[in-house]
């Protein structure tokens, strides 16, 4: 069973909080953190400190264990004429299957295919979903093993051709064999905001589930025919701006989607490696996640009728 972390959202000064999301999102490094947090702590080690609680321990929070016997998981490559030319990720299927099964996509935050979001698709898996999680990084050398070497390569990419990847990554999937071609995605703060991308570039998607990622371009919004389930933390006020004019732009399109915002959630809040994980609003969003997916994919993706 996976380990809560040992610290909690509220062991920390808001502020602490403030300048762990800049400098996870690039907006400071690690020197720049260091400094801010410098006056919440006792000298630098102090704010090292810090740093070190709200870092991930992925080996505590792993739910999954890669070498489940009920799963059959590898990793594999794709052709992605429009990006990188190639790509790569982890993809997870139930060990007996006996019938096809919907496929969800899963994007990852900005540092790669992390153990978490491997972990991620592993859940998928066992509650007998196709699941498959590229690493934008891959044309870099792949996910480094380490956090702050993969925000420094995430930064290299050219994001026209990653979006192409992940395009390329949900085309891939929903032919895969063992797949019934109804296709799904969930996606964590910069995947969240490639979930909200897919909506808008892929007609055939059924379902997308983003957690608190930036909203897509809103002229682009007329063209999703994904349902969406929006998921946004509390506490964040950098994506939550955007909610009001991308949810005007849902209702005008008459786009079907819900919004769930757990209340004292920080951004981040679903990943149980940090201590910015909320287990109460974790497991909401994450059961009203597959309730989306079973209902969307499950059933050969009928489509319920479009609201007016």
């Amino acid at each position: 069973m996976a380990k809560i972390p040992d610290h909690k959202a509220s062991d920390f000064d808001p502020d602490v909080l403030r300048l762990f999301d800049q400098y996870v999102h690039g907006a400071i490094d690690r020197r720049g953190f260091l400094i801010g947090a410098a006056r919440f702590a006792v000298g630098a080690a102090g704010a090292a400190g810090l740093l070190a609680a709200l870092n991930p321990q992925f080996a505590a929070a792993q739910e999954v264990a890669p070498d489940d016997a009920r799963l059959d998981a590898k990793y594999i490559e794709f052709a992605s004429p429009q990006g990188y030319g190639t790509g790569r990720g982890y993809l997870v299927k139930p060990a007996k299957m006996r019938k096809p099964l919907p496929v969800v996509l899963v994007a990852h935050e900005n540092r790669g295919l992390n153990p978490h979001i491997e972990d991620i698709a592993r859940r998928l898996a066992l509650a007998n979903f196709i699941a498959f999680a590229p690493d934008a990084l891959f044309p870099l050398g792949g996910y480094p093993g380490e956090e702050d070497a993969a925000r420094a390569l995430f930064g290299k990419l050219d994001q026209a051709k990653t979006r192409e990847d992940f395009i390329a990554a949900a085309g891939m999937l929903r032919k895969i064999d063992g797949g019934n071609g109804c296709l799904g995605v969930v996606g964590f703060c910069y995947g969240g905001s490639i979930a909200n991308l897919l909506a808008t570039r892929l007609p055939d998607l059924e379902a997308a589930v983003p957690f608190y990622g930036s909203a897509p371009a809103l002229e682009d919004v007329a063209k999703i025919k994904a349902e969406l389930l929006v998921v946004l933390a509390d506490n964040d006020e950098r994506v939550n701006a955007g909610w009001p004019a991308y949810e005007s732009a849902l209702k005008a399109a008459g786009t079907t989607y819900a919004m769930l915002r757990p209340a004292g959630t920080q951004h981040g809040f679903n990943n149980n490696t940090t201590p910015r994980y909320d287990a109460d609003g974790a497991k909401r969003a994450w059961q009203q996640t597959l309730a989306l997916f079973e209902r969307r994919l499950r059933s050969g993706g009928r489509r319920r009728p479009r609201k007016e």
